[in-house]
Formats: C-alpha cells, sequence, structure tokens
C-alpha cells in the first residue's frame, strides 16, 4: 500500500471518462476506462506541487503549466481566458477549480496556519470568491489533518464546526437527487464526504464516482483526501502512474519526497 502516490491524479483519471455521462453507479469496470485521460485537474495540481518545492510564484507557475498542455482540454473557459490573458486577474470564481488542485498544500504544509495561508495564496490568484477560498481550505485541512492520522469521522466534524458543511451526509444520502455543478459551495462537501465515507481509497474513488456530476473533479477532490486516510493500493498506483507524462512523474517524485520527509 502507498502512503502518498498522487491520490488527486488518479482519481481524476478514472473519473475522467464519466464527467458529462450523470452516471450514477459504484460497480464500474474496468476501474481505469480504456478512455480513461488525465485532466486539467492534474494538470492544475501537479502545477500547484511544482510552486510549493521550487518556491516559485504560483500564478506565473501554474500559467507555465496549463499553456505547456493547453492542448489537453477540459478548460472551462473563464480560467482559460485566465492563463492565455496577458495580465492575469482573479476573477471571483465560485467553482470547484481551486479546490481540485489544493492537495499538495495539505500533503506538504507543516501546520494550519501554513495550510490556511499557502490555501488562500494559491486559490486566490483565480478563485477569490469566499465559497471557493473556503471550499478549498476545508480540503487542504482534511488532508493535512488526515495526514496526522486524525480520523475521518473527527475530520468531519471539525470542518463541519468551521465551515458548516453538511458532512454528516453519505453518498447513499447524496446520490438520489444530486445534479452536475461546478459551484464549489455544491460539490466540494460533497466530494469531502465520499472521501470521509469510504472504507478504502478505491471505495471513495466509486463513491465519486456514483454521484453522476462533475465526476473527474469530484473523484480528484475525494481521492486526495482518501490517500491521506487510506493510502492508495499498489496495482492503481501503478496503473494510474503510466498516464501521467514523464516531466509530471518527475515533480510529483520530488514532491512526495519532500512531503514524507516532512511527516
Amino acid at each position: 500500500m502507498k502512503k502518498t502516490n498522487a491520490g488527486h491524479s488518479h482519481c481524476d483519471i478514472i473519473g475522467s471518462v464519466y464527467e458529462f455521462s450523470h452516471f450514477k453507479g459504484k460497480d464500474f469496470a474496468p476501474l481505469f476506462h480504456p478512455k480513461a485521460r488525465f485532466t486539467d485537474d492534474t494538470v492544475c495540481t501537479v502545477a500547484v506541487a511544482d510552486a510549493l518545492i521550487r518556491g516559485t510564484d504560483p500564478q506565473v507557475t501554474l500559467i507555465e503549466w496549463c499553456k505547456r498542455y493547453a492542448e489537453n482540454g477540459g478548460w472551462r473557459k473563464r480560467f482559460a481566458e485566465w492563463f492565455t490573458d496577458d495580465t492575469p486577474k482573479p476573477y471571483s470564481s465560485w467553482g470547484n477549480g481551486a479546490a481540485m488542485r489544493i492537495a499538495p498544500v495539505g500533503l506538504l504544509a507543516s501546520n494550519e496556519d501554513e495550510v490556511i495561508g499557502w490555501s488562500d495564496t494559491v486559490t486566490s490568484i483565480t478563485h477569490n470568491h469566499p465559497d471557493a477560498m473556503h471550499t478549498a481550505q476545508a480540503v487542504a485541512l482534511a488532508i493535512h489533518w488526515a495526514r496526522r492520522k486524525v480520523a475521518a469521522a473527527e475530520i468531519g466534524r471539525r470542518l463541519t464546526e468551521r465551515f458548516g458543511y453538511p458532512l454528516h451526509l453519505t453518498p447513499n444520502d447524496i446520490r438520489p437527487t444530486y445534479k452536475r455543478t461546478e459551484k464549489a459551495i455544491d460539490s466540494v462537501p460533497q466530494a469531502i464526504s465520499c472521501a470521509l465515507h469510504s472504507n478504502s481509497f478505491e471505495d471513495a474513488i466509486r463513491s465519486a464516482v456514483s454521484l453522476g456530476g462533475d465526476s473527474d473533479t469530484i473523484a480528484a477532490i475525494a481521492g486526495g483526501i482518501s490517500e491521506a486516510l487510506h493510502g492508495i493500493p499498489n496495482d492503481i498506483a501503478v496503473q494510474a502512474w503510466t498516464y501521467l507524462p514523464k516531466d509530471m512523474q518527475s515533480v510529483m517524485n520530488a514532491f512526495y519526497q519532500e512531503a514524507n520527509a516532512n511527516t
């Protein structure tokens, strides 16, 4: 079992083919669909990891990575306009794109103050709406606490107390009426619930996909948290790793060496 191995990107890859399908099942097979691929979620998460370990400007680094993989597709229109603009500025996005790239902050930060400070820094360059800022903080805190052996139920209690999210709801509670949305406030708590109510890394992935929503992003968020809670089975880690280009593998190898040294 690999304790840390880019769970966010693994789940992004698995969820990629279900993003617009409104799929509501957990028992899909194979786990990695033949058409699965990494999406913008992985590109942005690798960019955040790269900026953190090199100490570079997160805006500059994020733009560099997004431009490098611009042809990969999957970009939200406003975000694509941002990273191709000559003078990019925050655009008050309330979307879930900040929470889906935040996992490296939770994995690397050494205390809660760092988690919040780093989260706000890498989020506010685009998603400076309170809903986006707070949901990114919540995901990063969940990962930070899980890495320090805080139980899932206690993580849920702390996040509910701090942010008011209904994390007592299980995927089975959410699934019947859930509709696809990119709004952070209506998708990130649901992704967190998939992780906190899971019994394994794979169970969290399957629950995230089964909501029938923004599947790659919900899975990426749930994956980052469930990676910290459960670790990643070797077979999933090895297969997912083959989808990543060499430059991404290089960054994530360096990132996890540093993250593991800090725990």
